[in-house]
Parts: C-alpha cells; structure tokens; sequence
C-alpha cells in the first residue's frame, strides 16, 4: 500500500481538505499507516497534477480558504486496480525486534528497562486504539470493514503485552 492509495480510499468515503485528512489518517488508518502533514499535502498535490484527485477552493470569510480534494473516475479507477492487485508481504522491519534480538549485551536491568519501554509504548498505543469512537452496529460493509482494522490494531497490541509479559518471565527465569 502506499499513501496514495489510502488517500485515494479516503477520498471515495468524501471530499477533504489536506487538514481534514490527516486528522482522518490519525484516526483511523494511522495504526497501521501512517503519514505526516507534509506527506499528506505533497501526495494530495501529485494526486491532483496526475487526475486522479480534483481540488475546490473554498473561501472563508474569517479563515483562510480551505482547499477540498474529491477523488475523480480516474483515481477511482486507479484505487479499483489496486484493490484488486496481488498483495505481497512487505519485508519485515522491526526496530524493537532487532534490538532485542542482540540485547543479551546489555547488563540484566537494561534488558528489563528496554521491556518495559516498550510495554509502556504499546499500551498507550491500545489506549489510544480503544478511545477512538466507533457508533454501535456497523451500518454497512465499509463501517464494518474499518471497525474491523481497529478490532486488528487492538488485538496486534493486546498480543504484544502478552508477548512482552512471557518474555520478561523467560529472562527471569534464565536468569536463576
């Protein structure tokens, strides 16, 4: 997937400005696809330039104007093939895993702080999980589709601090 792809997912739901977007991003995708303010406008500008996006200025009195992006046939048809493209497993690259897997070099209190860094971490990553607001029954098959990445995202941390909680236990065992 790449940030175009998602934008061009949001889009299909309804038109956005760039601010707009991102605080969508962050709300919903964002766990498992993040992007920055400056990624979100520059990929909107490219996604306009090619016409795959169309863009509205919208003029505010007391504001400045805010420039609405809507996603055109062509872009629909770009998002269409890509939904339907062979997904390939992206590498993996874990930066925790990998530090980690050659901690044993650290002194033993070291090795207990870089576990609960990360247990820390992806606990405030749940928090965050469960305090986005989902109504009650899914109204469609998109709302069910989106609750069901935020059902994943949650169930991804969940296992982790089970993971990290055996792991702590193992070190201390071979510790004795």
């Amino acid at each position: 997937m790449s940030l175009r792809h998602a934008i061009l997912g949001l889009l299909s739901i309804k038109p956005m400005s760039g601010y707009e977007l991102k605080k969508v991003i962050d709300e919903s995708v964002g766990h498992f696809w993040a992007a920055d303010q400056s990624q979100v406008y520059r990929t909107l500008a490219d996604l306009v330039e090619g016409g795959l996006a169309a863009r509205r200025t919208v003029v505010q009195e007391e504001r400045p104007n805010m420039h609405v992006h809507s996603v055109t046939e062509p872009g629909l048809a770009e998002l269409d093939a890509w939904l339907a493209s062979p997904l390939r497993a992206p590498p993996t690259r874990d930066p925790f895993l990998a530090r980690l897997f050659f901690a044993d070099r650290l002194p033993p209190e070291r090795l207990g702080e870089l576990l609960d860094a990360r247990s820390r971490e992806v606990s405030e990553q749940l928090a965050a999980l469960r305090a986005i607001a989902v109504p009650g029954e899914a109204a469609d098959t998109g709302q069910a589709l989106r609750l069901a990445t935020l059902d994943y995202g949650i169930t991804v941390a969940e296992a982790e601090l089970v993971w990290l909680d055996n792991t702590q236990r193992l070190l201390e065992r071979s510790a004795r």
